[in-house]
């Protein structure tokens, strides 16, 4: 059962990342929003999933490694492509966005 979910906010000059916790059939904010590049989305994540103990290791990893496949995405094709193709490569994510 899935426990995790990402909210993405995805804008022409930033991504922002924010992860929720499921619970049931309903998700609870874990994180805040995290921007890249204007900050270190990735290092800010980690510092905040490092401070909650009762996530496991590699529930921790695997959500980096997701956060990493969210920045890669936007980097190469995130200012070209629209909100609909971030949906498309990553449907089980919720999306928000101005493009």
């Amino acid at each position: 059962m899935k426990k995790f979910t990402f909210r993405i906010l995805w804008l022409d000059n930033n991504v922002a990342i924010a992860i929720d916790h499921i619970i049931g059939k309903n998700s609870s904010p874990l994180t805040s929003y995290f921007f890249w590049p204007r900050n270190d989305a990735w290092e800010q994540l980690k510092n905040e999933l490092d401070s909650k103990p009762w996530i496991s290791e590699n529930e921790k990893i695997e959500l980096l490694n997701k956060a990493t496949e969210i920045i890669n995405f936007w980097q190469e094709e995130g200012k070209k492509q629209s909100i609909k193709k971030a949906q498309n490569q990553f449907p089980e994510f919720i999306f928000a966005g101005s493009n």
